[in-house]
């Protein structure tokens, strides 16, 4: 009995040791993930006197002002990056879904010679940095007319999230009985039905999931409109702000601020109600296909 004792005793402390790691890594990760956001709003409610007296503590705010705020949204310009994000990402979604779903349909369930490999090869082309791409991109865009164009950046957008969300939905449909393709089959059923009648609905958080991620890489892009667009007009939210907002060494930082903040709250959002789905998403193209 002493033996049995004493390892319950030693399971319990190895476990209570366990949850205080884990808990003060998760508070340090927190911190460490709030303090940016936090700051940017603290800044962005100080007023421009505040923010040019250094003597003062960054950390508070004498006198909240939402004044950067009105000026930012009181701005046509603001609201036509606005537009234009919404625009880009509406399509760049639609388009990257109806290829992914297709894609990934084929590869994961209508088995075919080098379906494999070439299931694991566009996950490895998510792992090529836009970085690298923009140049040769930059020139086929440029030879199709659509530089400068919000549609240059609807056709070069997929190529960051087209990769990432065939590889979760393959994942998805692969975890998905077989049994119920073969009842589908011996009922008469094409492809098309059953894609469209069984594994769609089934694999919806899949779908949630990967419209979640191209979603937030297309609003969130950077490179690409920074490398494509060059008049306000068709400039998204991302680089529209700092375009119009910094001037050689004079920043507008309240202004910046607050219009980041406005940038970011739309995928806040998203995430806040569908975070469920894109979990189970990526865990079922992690550990599927």
């Amino acid at each position: 009995m002493s033996l049995a004792a004493n390892i319950h005793g030693s399971l319990r402390a190895e476990r209570r040791w366990a949850l205080i790691i884990a808990y003060v890594s998760l508070c340090a990760a927190v911190v460490i993930f709030l303090l940016p956001p936090v700051y940017m709003l603290i800044t962005s409610l100080k007023t421009n006197a505040e923010m040019s007296n250094l003597q003062g503590n960054p950390w508070l705010v004498r006198s909240p002002t939402l004044e950067h705020y009105g000026t930012i949204l009181g701005n046509p310009l603001f609201l036509t990056f606005f537009w234009n994000s919404i625009k880009v990402t509406v399509l760049t979604v639609i388009v990257t879904m109806v290829i992914s779903v297709l894609a990934a349909f084929a590869l994961a369930r209508m088995r075919f010679w080098g379906s494999q490999a070439l299931a694991t090869g566009v996950f490895l082309t998510y792992l090529v940095p836009d970085t690298l791409l923009f140049i040769p991109l930059y020139q086929i865009v440029g030879g199709l007319g659509l530089l400068n164009s919000t549609w240059g950046l609807v056709l070069v957008y997929p190529t960051l999230t087209v990769p990432f969300c065939t590889w979760i939905m393959i994942g998805y449909f692969a975890s998905i009985p077989k049994e119920l393709d073969e009842a589908a089959l011996i009922d008469g059923a094409t492809w098309s039905q059953m894609l469209l009648k069984i594994f769609i609905p089934v694999a919806l958080p899949g779908i949630i999931a990967a419209t979640i991620f191209a979603f937030t890489v297309s609003w969130a892009a950077f490179v690409y409109p920074t490398a494509f667009i060059t008049t306000p007009d068709q400039m998204p939210l991302t680089i529209g702000v700092v375009s119009t907002l910094v001037r050689g060494d004079t920043f507008a930082w309240g202004q910046i601020m607050a219009g980041a903040l406005l940038a970011a709250l739309p995928p806040v959002v998203v995430y806040a109600f569908l975070m469920d789905y894109y979990i189970a998403g990526l865990t079922a193209g992690a550990t599927k296909g």
